[in-house]
């Protein structure tokens, strides 16, 4: 059985938002499509608390895309971005969410960020989204959303050590790009087993 993982589409992601991907919302009519196409369907959504060990803003004399030592290793800062309960923090009004089955949410420990839709970034404390699928007997997901560079990408690499098959449509995702982090990205899963395919090799 397969489904489609929906990473991150948020207002704060898109055009306008507080951590933008570029053309971030140009996507959605595409993954849209992919919508009617699969049974099942996963969103993910980051949702952080005001003050997130992730932001710039809750570190003194640091900026944002500047780093940090955590205890689970370096952190990159970010604007402060999908708050919870705020506006940033929505699904984008463009895309289709009314055959959503299970919304996993990330990044709401104040102490840790979550980039990936199977673990927090100590790649220890899970989400339950493993539990989800093997329950339901689904091995193969088709992964869309943003960005390419953070959340798709570390979704699509625990995914794959989780035992599934990984998915990604090329044209459904975009990325933020810091310092050739995209191109890096698609080697990354490339190498690591990820299928690489088409919103059009899927729907024909």
């Amino acid at each position: 059985m397969k489904a489609l993982l929906i990473v991150d589409i948020q207002n704060d992601f898109c055009p306008g938002g507080a951590l933008a991907v570029p053309k971030g919302d140009e996507i959605i009519p595409t993954v849209n499509k992919l919508i009617n196409y699969f049974d099942v369907i996963i969103q993910t959504q980051d949702w952080h608390p005001k003050g997130h060990l992730s932001f710039a803003s809750s570190h003194d004399n640091k900026n944002p895309y500047d780093t940090v030592e955590t205890d689970y290793g370096i952190q990159v800062l970010w604007p402060d971005h999908c708050i919870q309960g705020t506006k940033g923090a929505d699904f984008h009004s463009d895309l289709i969410t009314d055959k959503t089955q299970v919304i996993i949410r990330k990044g709401f420990r104040k102490e840790i960020d979550s980039y990936s839709t199977f673990f927090e970034n100590d790649q220890k404390t899970t989400t339950g989204l493993t539990g989800y699928l093997k329950q339901r007997n689904i091995k193969e997901l088709y992964t869309v959303g943003l960005a390419t560079d953070f959340c798709v990408k570390w979704s699509v690499l625990d995914g794959i050590d989780e035992g599934f098959t990984m998915h990604i449509v090329e044209d459904a995702v975009k990325g933020i790009d810091l310092d050739g982090s995209v191109d890096a990205a698609w080697k990354e899963m490339e190498a690591k087993g990820a299928v690489i395919t088409t919103s059009q090799e899927i729907l024909s």
